[in-house]
């Protein structure tokens, strides 16, 4: 058994070399491009936040995935840590949901998650070759749209050509950190984010609105977690800050109307 503590990484898109062989707590969100991360990573094990699993499972997708990868993965309950934060998760997080391959070294909804990492580090290597996943990013031009429409599913993913413009993510709405600047590294139009079950996964609103920018979440159980297009297409506003009042944004409302509005809102 590997003598190592688990590594800590508010995000899994932050993962290096450091992640081989050990087990990992993420305070991301437990889908298939997250849980590909981990499993790219190198890593033994991983243990994500649930997200409010939301529609379709999506904020647990990923453990299926990694079971067929031979990989033992677990998520712990939105409700007992910050999605996020990797710490309050290991310290406070308790576990509720596992794969069939975690189970088999005894990890079980309920169990502590610093109990589940001691568990976990017993748990075989994934020796397969990791399949290759890419996130999707997508920019259109709708008709009668006034700037463009940038579908990315996730908010790692944005570029400094996107400012001014709508940006639909399918990233969490937590805020890393006190730092407004790490909402969105550009100053978007309109941006939208998953409330991963609500709660902190609201928190980038505020410091997006100290910017100027307009934002949103949608419901996790409204829109698969992840997915930019499911967010535009299924999306229902769970919360907005004052300045996407411009467009009418309001609890309730479907995405897909907020986002006409603001391309189609003179500039």
């Amino acid at each position: 058994m590997p003598d190592h503590p688990p590594v800590l990484a508010d995000s899994v898109t932050k993962l290096d070399t450091s992640a081989a062989g050990r087990v990992i707590v993420t305070g991301s969100h437990g889908g298939v491009y997250a849980a590909y991360l981990a499993r790219r990573a190198g890593s033994r094990a991983a243990i994500f936040n649930d997200a409010g699993v939301g529609m379709g499972n999506a904020g647990i997708s990923g453990l299926s995935w990694l079971n067929e990868q031979g990989m033992a993965a677990a998520a712990i309950d939105y409700t007992s840590a910050d999605i996020g934060n990797a710490e309050q998760a290991f310290a406070q997080g308790r576990i509720s949901h596992v794969n069939q391959t975690a189970e088999r070294v005894g990890v079980t909804p309920g169990m502590a998650c610093a109990q589940a990492a001691t568990r976990l580090a017993a748990a075989d290597m994934p020796h397969a070759p990791c399949p290759d996943i890419t996130e999707s990013r997508d920019v259109i031009r709708p008709k009668g749209a006034l700037c463009k429409l940038v579908l990315i599913d996730s908010a790692a993913l944005v570029r400094p050509e996107d400012a001014g413009q709508v940006i639909i993510t399918g990233s969490h709405g937590a805020l890393f950190g006190d730092d407004p600047s790490n909402a969105l590294r550009v100053d978007a139009l309109l941006a939208l984010f998953n409330d991963a079950g609500g709660g902190i996964g609201t928190t980038r609103l505020p410091a997006l609105d100290q910017r100027g920018v307009a934002a949103v979440t949608v419901a996790a159980s409204s829109a698969r977690i992840g997915e930019a297009h499911s967010s535009w297409k299924d999306g229902v506003i769970s919360a907005a800050n004052a300045s996407a009042s411009r467009f009418g944004a309001k609890v309730g409302m479907p995405a897909r109307d907020l986002v006409h509005s603001a391309l189609t809102a003179p500039q």
